[in-house]
């Protein structure tokens, strides 16, 4: 039988590929890397530990002793635990980290890759058995873009691919074509609040993959939490890459974007 480590975060998204995976008959053995993972993994999981980022060689050895030769990683693990002294890092992560030439996120995340294939262990596709989730090109909502929000989602989709191929964030936020906040260290949902306060009502989300994104981690993707965000600060549209956004409880994004008439667009 098939056996994939899933490296969590927070988010649903853990709680998806879990779910999915034991529904083809794999073994799946998940480990909680941070606080707030979502406590239905360990239902879904056939094994769940936590063990924190900071414990590198621990969670390495941990895969191996349970014969796991293939992994994913998927959730919320923000760069900022690195730098506001969250975690503790082992000698083991500690060589990693003073190995790097910066600490942009390809770069972290390509250096745990090699780091875990000098274990053995493999880095899978993280939409692999979730494909399902990622939406088709269209409007996702009741409510159509307006003109105007369609000239923003158009600049802002450009604006974000932009800062994608320099790896500093995936997220923009947009009013009148004009940038309000750009994502960096703080996450999507934090740009969001920031950007949607400065434009003062109407702003315009745009998520998309990087240009030359690499499937193995860091795929963009949104829930509930994205739109709460938009709501918060009164954002009135989002658009999001079709075929590389992973949208997790789509039901309850749609519902909730609906109910406060905003539009979604996958594009």
């Amino acid at each position: 039988m098939r056996k994939v480590g899933l490296l969590a975060g927070v988010g649903r998204l853990p709680v998806e590929f879990a779910r999915a995976a034991s529904g083809m008959g794999i073994t799946v053995v998940a480990i909680g890397l941070v606080p707030g993972v979502d406590e239905e993994l360990s239902s879904v999981a056939a094994k769940s530990l936590t063990i924190s980022l900071g414990e590198f060689d621990r969670i390495l050895k941990t895969l191996k002793e349970e014969g796991v030769q293939e992994v994913t990683m998927l959730g919320k693990v923000t760069k900022e635990l690195l730098f506001s002294g969250a975690i503790v890092p082992d000698d083991r992560l500690k060589r990693v980290l003073m190995g790097l030439k910066d600490y942009n996120d390809d770069t972290l995340m390509l250096a745990f890759v090699q780091e875990l294939a000098k274990d053995g262990i493999g880095v899978v596709d993280q939409t692999a058995l979730i494909q399902a989730l990622m939406p088709a090109p269209g409007v996702l909502t009741k409510r159509q873009p307006t003109e105007s929000e369609k000239n923003d989602m158009e600049y802002g989709y450009a604006m974000a691919k932009e800062i994608g191929a320099l790896d500093i964030g995936q997220t923009v936020v947009v009013k009148d074509k004009a940038v309000m906040a750009v994502e960096a260290i703080e996450g999507t949902d934090a740009c969001i609040r920031r950007g949607a306060k400065l434009a003062r009502g109407g702003a315009v989300v745009a998520k998309v993959a990087k240009p030359n994104q690499d499937m193995r981690f860091d795929v963009p993707g949104l829930g509930p939490d994205t739109i709460k965000s938009m709501v918060e600060g009164g954002a009135v549209a989002l658009v999001i890459e079709a075929g590389k956004t992973l949208l997790a409880e789509r039901n309850k994004v749609i519902l909730l974007a609906d109910e406060h008439g905003i539009t979604i667009v996958a594009k």
